[in-house]
């Protein structure tokens, strides 16, 4: 074991005193690490694209790293920013997998059908999807509309049928949605992000 003398113990002391000192005047030593070792990474020379994580309302601000490569643009990376007032640069845990809602190989890229009583699902178009969705809607509207309540009131509400938004919309998607259902009638809507 070496000597550790009072002169070394006073340099620690000294060099320890000064980064908390830097820090506490917003001076982030580890900010500053992190983008010293992000040089050496696999982001390095990449562009780096300001964005929005697309979960819920609060707005976390994102950092997406992108590298053109010969089929287009390549997303390498997606981080909070810690220049963000609202974030400095954390995630909550959908915030943080938002690199997989882009490029997860387990995402489905096609719609899929199971017939009633298979056991396998096959790949139909989106046509085929798109319509058998929209007749099933049209038939559970026919069903459960109800156009007068008890008293005679016009209500024009579809109670059998329910929506419950991603929390992926954005606000316009969420809109866009809630202005859809209401037109059709229903009542029950409900939001991901709130519950």
């Amino acid at each position: 074991m070496t000597d550790f003398t009072r002169r070394d113990f006073m340099k620690v002391s000294a060099a320890g005193a000064a980064a908390v000192g830097v820090s506490a005047l917003g001076f982030d030593v580890a900010v500053a690490e992190a983008r010293t070792v992000k040089q050496e990474l696999r982001i390095e020379g990449a562009k780096v694209s300001h964005s929005i994580c697309p979960y819920c309302a609060v707005g976390c601000s994102l950092l997406a790293y992108t590298r053109k490569n010969g089929n287009g643009v390549e997303l390498l990376q997606i981080e909070g920013d810690p220049d963000s007032p609202i974030n400095e640069g954390t995630l909550c845990p959908k915030g943080a997998s938002a690199m997989e809602l882009a490029v997860s190989r387990r995402r489905l890229q096609h719609p899929l059908y199971r017939a009633p009583g298979a056991g396998d699902w096959k790949r139909v178009s989106w046509d085929f999807a798109l319509d058998r969705l929209a007749r099933h809607i049209k038939a559970a509207r026919d069903r459960t509309f109800v156009a007068k309540d008890d008293e005679g009131n016009v209500v024009n509400r579809a109670e059998g049928l329910a929506f419950a938004g991603g929390a992926a919309f954005s606000n316009e998607e969420g809109y866009l949605a809630a202005k859809l259902m209401r037109g059709l009638g229903l009542v029950y809507l409900e939001q991901q992000a709130r519950v």
